[in-house]
């Protein structure tokens, strides 16, 4: 079997030195002699033939090389936390879920989705990162995560080697606050000309079906926001500051939790939510208990 011969534990003072920027404050950090970080750094340039870190300034930075090595150090001592955590949860006997939720998917659906791995058998600690659908799917590629929850597939052929599954999907309606759906339910869809609306921004998978659907009806409302988070323009919806789509299967979580109230209904849009993963088939028994759910639920 072939061994890369590195010491990892070079290798960890390397990765310490670069974060911090310097050997004294990496020594600092590890509690150990400066001298100590500077002989084990030298071994580790040694053993791979290159210099990775060079002075600029006061700091000490990443050469090309040293920045191709940063890399995989992130990985590697990344897996080594988990592989960690994971051993420490399973002495307790529980399971670990690391879930990435595109900042454009419902966070009532996202909810939804993870619900299922509440009632597991194996009791299932959740750790969920929001943040735009490109940054979460590096990350998985990376292994930070284990799923990516979103309302989009990824476009086959990329660089990416993940994979997408189809949870659901709903059709949309129109909510508002009380005082606005009264205004413009009568007559709906045409009541909507010149109407606030608040629509989620143009990258997101629905705006473009949205678009099109007030094209087909003829009305031009007047778009007074526009929103990258679903959180965000949630949080101006409840507060009257114009009218705005959401899935149908919410509209009673809505009405609760954001008094929201239907204004019309528009069985032409339609929202997917897909998990991504890694593996064309999913292993994660968590993940398994999400699909097996939904599959006979709400968005089925």
């Amino acid at each position: 079997m072939k061994t890369s011969g590195l010491n990892f534990r070079h290798l960890y003072f390397f990765w310490m030195v670069a974060k911090e920027g310097g050997v004294t404050r990496a020594a600092e950090r590890l509690g150990l002699a400066v001298q100590t970080v500077s002989m084990q750094l030298a071994s580790l340039e040694q053993s791979v033939g290159k210099q990775l870190l060079e002075p600029q300034g006061r700091r000490l930075v990443p050469t090309e090389a040293g920045r191709l090595a940063l890399t995989y150090c992130d990985q590697i001592f990344l897996l080594g936390d988990q592989l960690q955590d994971a051993l420490e949860e399973a002495d307790k006997g529980k399971m670990r879920l690391t879930v990435g939720i595109s900042d454009s998917l419902p966070k009532l659906i996202a909810f939804r989705l993870l619900q299922a791995t509440q009632t597991m058998a194996t009791q299932v600690r959740l750790v969920c990162m929001e943040d735009e659908f490109e940054n979460l799917l590096a990350d998985l590629a990376l292994g930070k995560l284990d799923v990516v929850l979103t309302d989009r597939a990824v476009h086959a052929g990329g660089s990416l080697k993940v994979f997408s599954h189809l949870l659901g999907e709903s059709d949309m309606k129109l909510f508002g606050v009380p005082k606005l759906a009264k205004k413009y339910r009568r007559n709906f869809p045409a009541s909507l000309h010149g109407a606030p609306l608040l629509l989620p921004t143009r990258n997101n998978a629905l705006r473009g079906r949205i678009d099109a659907w007030l094209v087909q009806h003829e009305v031009r409302p007047d778009i007074v926001g526009e929103f990258e988070d679903n959180a965000m323009l949630n949080t101006f919806g409840r507060n009257g500051l114009g009218l705005f789509f959401a899935p149908s299967a919410l509209a009673h979580d809505l009405e609760d939790q954001l008094g929201a109230v239907l204004v019309g209904d528009a069985p032409e849009l339609r929202e997917h939510f897909y998990a991504i993963s890694n593996a064309r088939k999913i292993r994660h028994p968590a993940i398994e208990a999400i699909l097996s759910t939904v599959h006979s639920g709400p968005f089925s």
